[in-house]
Order: C-alpha cells, then structure tokens, then sequence
C-alpha cells in the first residue's frame, strides 16, 4: 500500500517540480491524515502550507514560488475571455523568477483576472486584465513577460536604481526582447516614472545592444 501510494503521489510530482498539494493527493486517493504520517516518517517533505515535496525530489531555487502558485491554482478563478492563465506571477515574485535585479523575495505577488481570495500569509492578488502578449510560461509558471515585469515594478514605485540593475541583468542574459515595449503599458499614475525608468534603461539597453552586435530600430 504505501509503495503504491508513493507511486500515485510520485507520478503527480513529477509534473510539477517534485511537489503534489494536499488536494491533488486527495483526488489520487491519499488523504490528509496518511500525508501527515508520510511527513511524520520523513518520505516526503512540507514545503508549504498544503504542499509537500517528494523525498528524493532536488529543492528547486524558486520552491517557495512554486509552492505558492500551485497552491493557489487548486481553486483558480476563471479565465480572461481572451484564454490567459488566471494566476501570473508578478512584480518581484516575477523578477525572481526571470532572475532579473537584487530583490529580496519577502511575499509572493501574483495577478488575477477576478476578485479571489487567499488566506495564505504574505501573499498579494492583484486584479488586472492581461493580454497574450503580456504572459509567458517560466520553468511552468505563467509570469509576466520581461519587458511587462519591469513596467510593472515601475507601477509598483519600486526604487528606479534596482529596476535599471533589473534592466542591466535582462541584457547580459539576453532576456530583454523588446525594451520599446516599456512605454506602451498604459498607466497614467506611472507615466512619469516610466519616463525616469526608461531614461535610466537606455544606456545599458544600448550598451547589451552593441555588445551583441544587435541594431536597435
């Protein structure tokens, strides 16, 4: 029974960065009280409220990120009308993710399409409408895209001198695609902001460009 159990919990991990949630086990047939004995016994791991890691399974350097997202996927609201993930990672827990800047992760910041309520400490859901162009998938994580991450720590009024350190690392890893798309994000409060930000982007933007022999437009 228990090798079987681990069988059932493992094959759920497996797809989602060693971890498996409490409801996830539920469904395999795993109930809360056999998951706390496994913990108990030291065969799999608590990494979250409600989310466990398989023993054996490496830490991941984002778990608490995943933990987090997978946790508050159990219950998604719905879907934008135009078919965007319903819970993107944001802000600094975006930068993280994408390895851009020096910020400390001290909360998770996701978006959401709808009101949606969470108990889970140190977590913020904004609600906001996001395109296609503004997502994309990292290591299985919706999160904003480079380019919006950066425009969003703008509006988030986070110190212009962390987010042109944010800028600098996006070039040198060749992750910033398309910088003239910081301007386009709408947000009449961070218009001036992002005016100061994109003046402090300009150089290392120009600098990565002629560094990879890119020409700017």
């Amino acid at each position: 029974m228990a090798d079987s159990t681990l069988v059932r919990l493992g094959s759920i991990a497996a797809r989602r960065w060693g971890l498996v949630t409490t409801a996830q086990a539920q469904k395999a047939g795993v109930p809360r009280k056999q998951l706390s004995r496994m913990a108990s016994a030291g065969v799999i791991e608590r990494v979250a409220q409600g989310v466990y890691r398989i023993a054996g399974a490496p830490p991941q350097d984002h778990e608490a990120i995943y933990a987090t997202w997978l946790a508050l996927v159990e219950r998604p609201p719905p879907r934008t009308a135009a078919g965007v993930a319903s819970i993107v990672a944001a802000g600094i827990t975006a930068a993280n993710i994408h390895e851009i800047g020096d910020y400390f992760l001290n909360g998770f910041d996701f978006i959401v399409p709808a009101r949606k309520g969470t108990r889970r400490p140190g977590v913020r859901l904004r609600i906001r409408q996001l395109t296609h162009a503004e997502v994309m998938p990292v290591d299985g994580v919706p999160t904003l895209t480079v380019e919006r991450t950066i425009a969003d720590l703008v509006e988030l009024g986070t110190d212009l001198s962390l987010i042109a350190d944010a800028v600098r690392g996006a070039v040198r890893a060749d992750k910033l695609v398309a910088p003239d798309r910081l301007a386009s994000y709408p947000d009449p409060t961070a218009a001036r902001r992002r005016s100061d930000a994109n003046s402090l982007c300009e150089q290392p933007v120009r600098a990565g460009r002629r560094h990879s022999g890119r020409m700017g437009p």
